[in-house]
C-alpha cells in the first residue's frame, strides 16, 4: 500500500536532495541513519515512480520515494520494518 509520509531533507552544495528523517503516519519519527543508492525508479507493488532512495532505518534497508511530479515522498508500507 502506498503510504504518503513527511520527510525532513538538506540540499548538499551540489544541489542533491537528501532525507534525514522521516515521520509515519502514527507519529514517530525515524533518522535516516544512511542512504545506499539514489536513482530514478518505479515503485513496481504499489504504484508511481520519481527518485528512489535505498536507505538505511533502525539498522534495516528499505526504499523511500520521491515523486518529483507530485512534490510528495511516499513509501511501500508493507516494506516498513523499523521499529
Amino acid at each position: 500500500m502506498k503510504c504518503y509520509v513527511s520527510v525532513n531533507a538538506d540540499f548538499s552544495e551540489e544541489g542533491k536532495l537528501l532525507p534525514r528523517f522521516v515521520r509515519w503516519r502514527d507519529g514517530k519519527i525515524y533518522r535516516i541513519d544512511r542512504v545506499l543508492d539514489v536513482r530514478r525508479a518505479a515503485s513496481l507493488k504499489v504504484g508511481g515512480n520519481g527518485i528512489r532512495y535505498r536507505i538505511c532505518v533502525c539498522g534495516n534497508e528499505t526504499y523511500l520515494w520521491y515523486d518529483d511530479m507530485e512534490c510528495r515522498w511516499f513509501v511501500d508500507e508493507k516494506a516498513r520494518s523499523t521499529g
